[in-house]
């Protein structure tokens, strides 16, 4: 009887017990917020001053454990706790992210001229994420291809009847924007006299030399964004990585570039940071006479036919854009000169030298040209590319005019991935015509146009619990974007791989990219 009793008693303690659990989760949410938060002082971190320590529910002080207010109007906001999510889930938020992680503080939810125009830009020393030589731990990196665009350069145009930008391209360690490798840079292009360059090539400068820029010169800001690449792609290839060893060959290497100094300069700047000890002697770099890099595959009518069709259409819009030609209208009073030779000569690419540089637009007797003008025709460039991308008339001419360079790509993975011997990283130093039709062709319809220094990077992965499987990872200025192509897209919804198998990116370049010009090859396209 005794121990029935005792067994009634605490059964009525413990239903005591949870009916006054439940009331204070029940009046608690009446409670003022100040008093919500001072019931639960011991696990939130004060952040009201700064750095604060935070107490332990034990009542122990954590002294070397420090937070730090990242938004000092978050200390009156009421705090809300977010029950976290199981791994299944996180993986399959995180995979279905279209960014890499977005930044939500900076970035304006509608297009802002002078926020691209500042990406554009591509100040050297700006915090950049970069997940190149990303993958699970049992996969190997087998090669890595990069295409980049040359960095910062002076203008190709001038505003008639207005000063030239003063822009000193005398490459200065001491002048920002600078980088720890400038000097020892400079000196090693001193020496370049036993590289081994190709046709016009070998007459060009190593390095940008004049105190005043010269017309589409590299400037300093250039060699710079280069060298911080090669660093950035040194860190995750090299060092984690080890796809080059100290005693590297000249035959683990396929470098091209463009018959221009700035693109030359550019890929010299990258390799040099990148490489484990540049040794001219290794170093052979072939010329490209074709900014589409068609080698000798060039000969394509219908390319032609839909390149000037995406021209007629440029022009079409253009023309439309009341507010772009009152802005030309103006702008031609200002330099005093009529408004058909202001347009021609392409205003917009000597005005971002200014923005870039920080230098004063051009002003005249008759007034200045102001960030409004500014503001206007670049806004006019982000609402042309997004009726490029509609219109789709850019998009074939790009698959015909990539073909060749994506063909050469997916043909030294496939013989690598097969075992045969093959250059395990390659550079192609190229332009923004280079870049933007690959971007097109493999189906990045979000990524913004090539900036300054851009690169686009194409890793060949190997399974090594399963050694016949090979996968492709694509990343654009260090943003993984493999499954925004056009040929990944769909894999990405039946795989928890972070990664594309190799054949879906060689069938494309192959055969699919044809269908979207009736074809179904490259030379029957175009004919």
């Amino acid at each position: 009887m005794l121990l029935r009793n005792r067994f009634i008693l605490l059964l009525a303690l413990a239903a005591l017990l949870a009916f006054l659990s439940l009331s204070l989760q029940f009046f608690s949410r009446w409670l003022p917020v100040s008093m919500q938060l001072k019931t639960h002082h011991h696990v939130l971190p004060d952040t009201s001053h700064g750095w604060k320590k935070w107490s332990r529910p034990d009542g122990k002080d954590r002294k070397s454990e420090q937070y730090q207010s990242e938004n000092t109007c978050l200390n009156w906001l009421p705090v809300r706790f977010i029950p976290a999510m199981s791994e299944r889930e996180e993986a399959l938020s995180a995979k279905n992210r279209k960014r890499i992680m977005p930044d939500l503080l900076t970035e304006p939810s509608a297009p802002d001229p002078l926020y691209e125009a500042n990406l554009y830009c591509n100040t050297p020393g700006v915090a950049e994420r970069s997940m190149e030589g990303h993958a699970p731990h049992n996969f190997k990196l087998l090669s890595v291809q990069v295409m980049i665009r040359h960095g910062d350069r002076y203008p190709l145009y001038a505003i008639p009847k207005t000063k030239r930008p003063d822009i000193d391209c005398v490459l200065e360690p001491d002048r920002k924007p600078s980088h720890p490798s400038l000097a020892d840079f400079i000196n090693h292009m001193v020496k370049g006299s036993e590289a081994q360059l190709d046709g016009t090539l070998s007459s060009l400068p190593r390095f940008p030399s004049h105190s005043q820029c010269e017309m589409g010169e590299l400037t300093q800001t250039g060699v710079v964004q280069h060298l911080y690449n090669g660093q950035i792609l040194r860190e995750n290839y090299l060092k984690k990585h080890k796809l080059l060893s100290k005693d590297w060959t000249a035959k683990q290497l396929y470098i091209e570039s463009t018959g221009k100094s700035r693109t030359l300069q550019s890929g010299l700047a990258l390799l040099y940071s990148f490489l484990p000890g540049f040794d001219w002697k290794k170093i052979s770099i072939k010329h490209q006479w074709s900014s589409i890099f068609c080698s000798s595959h060039c000969d394509c009518p219908m390319r032609n036919h839909y390149l000037e069709e995406e021209q007629r259409r440029q022009y079409s819009y253009r023309i439309k854009n009341v507010q772009l030609e009152k802005t030309y209208i103006d702008m031609a009073k200002v330099v005093g000169v009529p408004t058909r030779l202001l347009r021609a000569s392409n205003p917009i690419d000597s005005l971002l030298c200014h923005f870039c540089h920080n230098v004063t637009f051009p002003c005249t007797k008759n007034g200045c040209i102001d960030i409004e003008h500014f503001k206007v025709i670049k806004a006019h460039q982000i609402e042309d590319e997004r009726e490029r991308h509609e219109k789709q008339l850019y998009n074939k001419y790009a698959l015909l005019a990539t073909y060749p360079l994506l063909n050469q790509t997916a043909s030294r993975m496939q013989r690598i991935s097969e075992g045969k011997k093959a250059e395990v990283f390659a550079l192609y130093s190229a332009h923004d015509v280079t870049l933007s039709p690959v971007l097109s062709a493999i189906g990045l319809t979000e990524a913004r146009f090539p900036r300054f220094a851009a690169r686009l990077v194409f890793e060949l992965w190997q399974n090594t619990e399963k050694q016949k499987e090979h996968y492709v990872r694509i990343l654009y200025n260090g943003e993984d974007v493999t499954f925004q192509t056009s040929f990944c897209r769909e894999h990405q919804r039946r795989s928890s791989r972070p990664l594309c198998p190799l054949s879906k990116f060689v069938n494309f370049v192959k055969k699919e990219m044809f269908s979207a010009v009736n074809s179904t090859s490259y030379y029957d396209a175009c004919r």
